[in-house]
This record gives structure tokens, sequence and C-alpha cells, in this order.
């Protein structure tokens, strides 16, 4: 026999190429190109159809627009990632380390919906025996939920239409193969097609669907990039394994906000929502410790405080500096304005900040609460009891003020938080009972403020 014919998919947005090349010569993007073999040319009708049922042109302001209907899944975290609840017809990409607790919290929701929905739970990672092992040992009763052990696309679609669930899940979608597609699940064309079919299906019938998506090293979905703008809705677990806690974010909703989080517990009967966040990042310390400060930072709508930690030791020659749950590169341009417009040097000194909880913070908000923290460290004197900080350092070194400065300083008084720094225009014109807020224009001033408050 001939060895079959093999070309080049792109990862990223799914082109071909006859053969390997180092860039794409579609999107640009550099060793993205993998082996897969060629489709023999499609027969009888295309199966390309639009995701959506075609429309006729309408003009916009006469097309009549109504808030969408949402289904609450009974797991309030999640909901509040979602955005309220499930949309009909809405389809949702969540990804995450393997153990993470991916699959576990999408039975929970299965059985949660199964109460007031008809639900579909397709596995194609585990038998449906392994299944029932899991809802038992989460004391689920799974007496609604419907569960199909299935890797083909096409019996899958059958069982969906047979069954028309208004709820389904997917797990995973890297497992699905389609018959008319010779190449192996997992593969650039395996996926794409799968799930734009199931995407296809839950448009035209109203059924919500999760899919579940593998994970690469570098942690960022498995797949073509193109799975991501299919689907509705984005979300990735995260966390640690080694910790019970767990954080789903979501990166895209098309019904609601971004960069919303939820936060969970791990524990023996599955994951529970955790209600008051902010105690699991903020370290219980008898006394006050030098080198911590408490960071207000947002979530999406959620005030959440933070506890940042930073230690600044002597160094050799080459002094390291390392952060986990913050930008590094941030953190050296902050340790230079520090030393330019304050006169706070730590050029042969190791600095290492920590976000407490493992969580991520990306916003600039968390500027002055980390230089704060680092001032500490290096004086060895801890910050008043009750002391939080945020804002925005500039190269300049200005004090900028942070989004929803009002939430966040209300949201530390409810927790017992009684001194503030923050950027000058973040402060109220009324003052919050409880809290003593110090304004600031610029890093020197915050500096110098923290000694006054000895």
């Amino acid at each position: 026999m001939s060895k079959p014919k093999t070309v080049y998919t792109c990862s990223e947005c799914g082109g071909s190429s006859p053969r390997w090349m180092g860039q794409c010569p579609h999107c640009k993007a550099w060793n993205t190109l993998e082996e897969t073999v060629a489709e023999a040319p499609a027969t009888g009708k295309n199966r390309f159809q639009a995701l959506a049922q075609s429309q006729p042109v309408a003009t916009l302001s006469e097309i009549e627009a109504g808030d969408v209907a949402r289904t609450p899944t009974g797991i309030e975290e999640l909901d509040r990632v979602l955005g309220g609840g499930i949309v009909e017809g809405g389809v949702v990409l969540i990804g995450g380390d393997p153990g993470i607790g991916k699959s576990t919290l999408l039975l929970q929701a299965v059985d949660a919906l199964s109460r007031q929905l008809p639900v579909l739970y397709v596995t194609g990672e585990e038998s449906t025996a392994q299944v029932a092992l899991r809802a038992q040992r989460l004391d689920l009763s799974g007496a609604a939920v419907r569960v199909l052990a299935e890797i083909n696309l096409e019996k899958i679609l059958a069982t969906i239409a047979a069954e028309r669930p208004a709820f389904c899940v997917i797990d995973s979608i890297q497992t699905v193969y389609s018959d008319q597609l010779s190449s192996a699940p997992g593969s650039v064309a395996q996926v794409r097609e799968c799930a734009a079919q199931l995407t296809r299906t839950a448009k035209g019938g109203g059924c919500a669907m999760v899919l579940v998506g593998h994970v690469t090293k570098e942690g960022a979905l498995a797949g073509p990039r193109v799975l991501e703008h299919i689907v509705d809705t984005v979300l990735y677990f995260e966390g640690d394994t080694h910790s019970s806690f767990r954080l789903v974010r979501a990166f895209k909703n098309r019904f609601g906000a971004v960069n919303e989080i939820g936060v969970f517990a791990m524990t023996e009967r599955g994951l529970r929502g955790v209600s008051n966040p902010s105690a699991i990042f903020l370290s219980t310390h008898s006394e006050p410790v030098p080198g911590s400060c408490v960071l207000v930072t947002l979530e999406g709508t959620r005030p959440l405080l933070v506890e940042i930690q930073a230690l600044v030791d002597a160094g050799g020659p080459s002094p390291r500096r390392l952060s986990v749950g913050l930008e590094r590169d941030r953190l050296a341009m902050l340790l230079a304005v520090l030393h330019r417009h304050a006169g706070v040097a730590c050029a042969d000194q190791d600095v290492f900040v920590n976000a407490v909880g493992g969580v991520r913070i990306s916003e600039p908000a968390a500027d002055l609460a980390v230089l704060m923290a680092i001032q500490s460290s290096l004086r060895g004197k801890p910050l008043p009891r009750g002391f939080i900080a945020f804002g925005e350092v500039g190269l300049a070194g200005e004090v900028r003020p942070a989004p929803r400065g009002q939430e966040r300083l209300k949201e530390a008084a409810k927790l017992g938080f009684s001194v503030a720094v923050v950027p000058k225009a973040n402060a109220p014109k009324k003052p919050i009972e409880g809290l003593t807020i110090h304004p600031v224009e610029r890093i020197d001033e915050a500096i110098a403020l923290l000694r006054t408050l000895d």
C-alpha cells in the first residue's frame, strides 16, 4: 500500500500547508504546524453549515433585544462565573490541569440541574461504572441523570437527538472523533470539526452544552485556537492539586462579564463554594509581621482581600527577583521606581514576592501593596494592624487611581480593616466608618507615610 498523503496543519488558526515550515503561512505563528493525514474530498451533502440559522437583513435599531433567559445550576459560585446560570443554546468550554476537579464539578452541576431539566452526561474518558462510582462517592442521587460512554461523534449526535436534553456535558472534546475524518482523536482537524458539529447541534436544538478541554503543559487549552472562538464561554480551572482550594475563572463570556472568578474548596463530598473567599487569601498572624501587606483586588465584580508577602534578604553578586502570583517583569520595574523616586535601594538584595493562597493577580492596582510589603521587609518593621493598600504606580513615581475604589474600601471596612493607603483620586468624599484613609499622590509620599505610622 502507498503511504497515506500527509499535510501540516496549524494548531493556532487551523490552516494547512503541503510541507513543514517554521512559520505558518496563514497566521504567521511560529512552530505551530503539525503533521496530519490529508482528508479525502467530501462527497454528498456539504457538512459545513452556519452555526446559527440564517435570517434576513434587518436594521439594528428595529431588532427586538431581550434579556437572555438563564437557568441556575444550583452551584452559586459556578453561576457567578457563568453570569447567573446556563443559557439555552449556549456552549461553554472549560479547561484545567488533570485532576483539578473539572469532571467532579460538572457531575455535581448535572445532578443539580437534573431536578428541573433533562440532562445528558457523555463521557469519553471513563466507563459508566466509573461515573457511577464517582457519583456514589460524592453522595449524588443521579436518579434523573442520563449517562453515555461514547467517543463517536455521529453516535453522540444521534443520542442527543433521541434524548433531547436541555443540558449536555461532553467530557472531553479531545476524545471525540468523527467518521468523516481519518485523523486520530485529539488532532487539530478532529477537535475543530467535532466542536463545530456539537456547537451547531446546541444552537439548533437549544441545548446548553459544556465541552471539557485538555490543556497543554504551558497551561493553554489544547487544540486549535479556533476552538475558543467557536464557543460562547471559556472557563479555566486554576489551583494547586496539593491545595484544597480551586478557582474557576472566565476568560470569555458572550452572556456575562469576563474575569469573574468562583472559589471552591475540595472536600470529601466534592467541590463546595466558598462564601467568603477573602478568608483563604489572608494569613492568620497573631501579631503583624514584617513584609506583609493586604491588598484589595477586584476579580470581576467581586472585591477580594489578598495578602502580599515580601522577603528582602542579602543577595550575592547576582541578586534574584522572584514572584509567585504576580508578574516578575513588573516586580523588577517596581523596584527601579522605588529606588529612583523614593530612594530605597534593593540592587544588592534578593527580593521574593508571593500572593497568599495561590491566587494570580494581574491588575496593576497591586503595585502599591507590593512596594509597601517590600519596604516593610527591608526595614524589618511590620505594617500597622488592619493595614491595607492599593493603587497603580507609574514609572514617574505617581500613584494612579484604581477602578471602583469605593467598593474596595467598603469591603475592607466590612472585614475590620482600619488603616488604608490609597491613591488621592480614590479618596472618598464621605468618611467610611472605622477606616482611616491616607491618600497619596506619589510613591515617596507613601514611603514617608509608612515611617509615621510605626
